[in-house]
């Protein structure tokens, strides 16, 4: 699903008109992105939390060119689903297609 078709669904599922629908969602994705890069981990209960990772410096192998790289310390965001959204996934999702 595209954020153009997320946008549909509210809309339908809200009666809320469409621009106002896509300020709420853009508001809400620079304001999940705003809050990652200041450091601060933004939590949903019964949905998920936005945080950051730290990882550490490594050594990784370029294959191609048969070579070791340092990889720097760096932060990555990461999405750590809530429980229930799990066992909702779980129980929506067939494995057999």
């Amino acid at each position: 699903m595209t954020k153009a078709e997320t946008i549909s669904k509210i809309t339908e599922r809200t009666g809320i008109e469409k621009d106002a629908v896509e300020k709420v969602i853009e508001s809400f994705f620079v304001t999940i992105k705003d809050s990652l890069s200041e450091g601060e981990n933004v939590y949903f209960r019964g949905f998920g939390s936005f945080t950051i990772k730290h990882r550490a410096q490594k050594t990784a192998r370029n294959i191609a060119l048969n070579s070791t790289i340092i990889v720097d310390a760096h932060v990555i965001p990461f999405f750590k689903p809530s429980p229930e959204f799990v066992s909702q996934i779980k129980e929506g999702v067939s494995l057999e297609q």
